[in-house]
């Protein structure tokens, strides 16, 4: 079972979303959370080490990631899908573009 870690930066709108939609995929296990200080819920070390695949909403969160956890990526992907900040939660917009990129990066 693949375990997916998404990412964005105040888990808020975009990583909650992924989680929402990609928890019902029989057979993935998934997670969200923040790489920003004022997240919601704030990705912790524990996260990076217990993800086979680590999706970012934007380059700049790969960035931080890498500054923050560069030790702890061990070979998992850690993929961008480019998707900026300006969706809301549950947009049916966000939604179509996460079901397309996604699920092409899962083995």
């Amino acid at each position: 079972m693949p375990k997916i870690l998404f990412l964005c930066s105040k888990n808020k709108l975009r990583s909650p979303t992924a989680e929402a939609i990609f928890c019902e995929v029989e057979g993935w296990d998934v997670y969200s959370a923040g790489i920003s200080n004022d997240a919601e819920v704030h990705v912790a070390l524990e996260d990076i080490e217990w993800a086979d695949y680590i999706f970012v909403m934007e380059n700049t969160h790969k960035k931080k990631l890498s500054k923050k956890f560069g030790n702890a990526i061990n070979g998992q992907p850690v993929i961008s899908l480019g998707i900026p900040d300006d969706y809301e939660f549950m947009d049916q917009a966000l939604i179509d573009i996460l079901k397309s990129k996604v699920p092409t990066y899962i083995k």
